[in-house]
């Protein structure tokens, strides 16, 4: 069977702290690596996704609703759902965290912030698919998952 949890696929965490989150996949590592001996990858999500806007509400109010809390970490491969949907590649996956990054708090908090800033950039003005409407996993992952 084919490897299909690449850079860039959507994901939804089954296990732990965010269970039920969606995550983007940044890099996987299939034979597992020395300090992880089993398949796992790196993933980067959405832990608070923002809230519905209309016309109606202030500048400062869309503000705050549209915020959106990101996490970075690890998660085994038992631990996840894969979806169908893939993110755009000018979101560029690999380039949300850096395993260099991860070993360090600060550099964490640096891969947060950076991801941050780019979901909100995203999910404000999702990038089109090839019919010139809003891309669909974008969408997708903007939405809290419902169960």
């Amino acid at each position: 069977m084919g490897k299909f949890i690449k850079s860039g696929r959507v994901v939804v965490l089954l296990q732990g702290r965010f269970a039920g989150k969606k995550a983007v996949v940044v890099k996987a590592f299939d034979d597992g690596s020395k300090a992880r001996p089993f398949g796992h990858c790196l993933v980067a999500g959405v832990d608070k996704a923002p809230l519905k806007v209309n016309k109606t509400m202030s500048k400062k109010k869309i503000a705050k609703r549209t915020r959106v809390k990101p996490f970075v970490r690890y998660v085994n491969y038992n631990h996840m759902m894969p979806t169908r949907y893939q993110v755009p590649s000018e979101i560029g996956a690999q380039s949300l965290a850096t395993d260099q990054q991860m070993d360090t708090t600060d550099g964490r908090i640096e891969a947060k912030k950076f991801i941050k800033k780019l979901l909100q950039e995203k999910f404000v003005t999702p990038p089109t698919d090839k019919s010139g409407k809003p891309s669909k996993d974008v969408l997708y992952l903007r939405k809290k998952l419902r169960f």
